[in-house]
C-alpha cells in the first residue's frame, strides 16, 4: 500500500482559504475596461512591455491650469526598463499655451531602448504639436509605453518653468 504524505484538513482548508483571498486581492488590481490597452499588432520576441506598433499616444487632463510664457523650453525626464533607467531631453515650444513644435532626443543604453525611443521620438509630434500643454498626458506613441513616463516627467518641469 502506498501512502502519501498529506497536510492535516486545517491546513488545507487555510490554504484554500489563503489562494482564494489571494486572488481576490489581484483581481482588484487589474485595469478596468476603459483603462485596458489593446496592442493592435503582436509583439516579435521583445521582452520588454513596450509591445505594439500604431500610434494610440492618448492626451488627457492634468489637474494643473494656468498661463504659461510663451518661448522654447528643455527639460530631461527618466524612465526605468527592464534593464536600465533611461533618459530623454524633451523641447518645446509654447504660444499661447499650446505645443507648436516639440524635439525629442534620446541617448539609450541599451539596444531595445534605442528602438522605442527611436520609435517615440518619430510619433511624438503626431500627438502634441497643436494642444494645449495642460492637456498632454501620453501613455504610448507609436508602440512605445515606457518612453512616455520621461517625456510626461519632462512636460511637468517644462510647465513649471514656464509658468508665469
Amino acid at each position: 500500500m502506498i501512502r502519501t504524505a498529506l497536510a492535516s484538513r486545517p491546513v488545507r482548508a487555510g490554504a484554500a482559504l489563503t489562494a482564494v483571498a489571494g486572488i481576490a486581492l489581484l483581481a482588484g488590481c487589474a485595469p478596468t475596461a476603459s483603462e485596458a490597452e489593446e496592442p493592435t499588432t503582436t509583439d516579435t520576441g521583445s521582452s520588454s512591455s513596450d509591445t505594439g506598433s500604431t500610434d494610440t499616444g492618448s492626451t488627457g487632463t492634468d489637474t494643473g491650469t494656468g498661463s504659461y510664457a510663451d518661448g522654447t523650453y528643455t527639460a530631461e525626464g527618466s524612465y526605468a526598463t527592464p534593464e536600465s533607467v533611461e533618459t530623454i531631453s524633451v523641447t518645446v515650444t509654447l504660444e499661447n499655451d499650446v505645443i507648436t513644435a516639440v524635439e525629442v532626443t534620446g541617448d539609450p543604453q541599451k539596444r531595445e531602448s534605442e528602438q522605442y525611443q527611436g520609435q517615440f521620438i518619430g510619433g511624438i509630434a503626431d500627438v502634441v504639436v497643436g494642444e494645449d500643454i495642460d492637456d498632454i498626458q501620453v501613455s504610448r506613441v507609436a508602440g512605445s509605453s515606457l518612453t512616455s513616463n520621461g517625456f510626461n516627467e519632462a512636460i511637468q518641469a517644462i510647465k513649471s518653468e514656464a509658468a508665469s
